[in-house]
């Protein structure tokens, strides 16, 4: 093989993988957690309003119906994409979040979170809040963006950043049959018991503008 050749081959090869590592840089770094400290972040409950009308629209093949409008300030306490299953036709992000006594530092430094499969799994070995508490102040919850920036936005969304998200708690049925129902409790467990949002408006923010 001519030297020149080689020689060129190498150096794409050394640029490729400086282009790789950067890449892989800038995607830890674009999704790591964000440090708060100590202190509620997000001190109120959601806002949950009966409609005065059961509103009906139609969202990529599916027809979605309001059941509720609702607002929500919280920390994100964790954030997974999906983009295989059959509800990532309406929802590419799913985010656990946390209010009250869920989005201070204190606490959550007691607790192991993750998603897996459209769930939210926390674990303590020693609680610092009763367990209901945790129940009534953290939820996994589902997110249909009513756009592409918010989608952008609900992605970016990294953990321990404070969210306010608008909208609407909704039913989604599919042509196939399919459906999905938005919980409209914050205190139920178990199938069933996330929200499913139609998200109209979202903020993402590092600090909470309450700090």
């Amino acid at each position: 093989m001519d030297e020149s050749l080689e020689w060129l081959r190498e150096r794409w090869g050394r640029l490729a993988l400086s282009v790789l590592v950067g890449l892989g840089g800038l995607w830890w770094w674009s999704g790591r957690a964000v440090t708060q400290p100590p202190g509620i972040l997000a001190p109120g409950d959601p806002v949950q309003t009966q409609p005065e009308t059961a509103a009906t629209w139609t969202y990529r093949n599916h027809t979605l119906t309001s059941l509720a409008a609702f607002e929500i300030h919280a920390r994100v306490l964790s954030a997974e994409r999906y983009r295989f299953d059959r509800a990532a036709e309406l929802s590419p992000v799913d985010l656990a979040l946390g209010w009250g006594s869920m989005s201070d530092s204190r606490v959550l430094e007691a607790f192991s979170i993750e998603q897996r499969d459209r769930w939210y799994f926390w674990r303590s070995a020693h609680m610092p809040i009763p367990e209901a508490e945790v129940i009534d102040h953290s939820a996994n919850m589902h997110m249909i963006p009513a756009n592409e920036g918010i989608a952008r936005r609900l992605k970016a969304a990294r953990v321990g950043q404070v969210v306010d998200l608008k909208g609407q708690l909704v039913r989604a049925d599919g042509k196939d049959g399919w459906h999905w129902v938005s919980s409209l409790s914050r205190t139920d467990t178990g199938d069933g018991s996330c929200e499913v949002i139609w998200v109209e408006s979202a903020r993402v923010a590092d600090h909470s503008p309450d700090m």
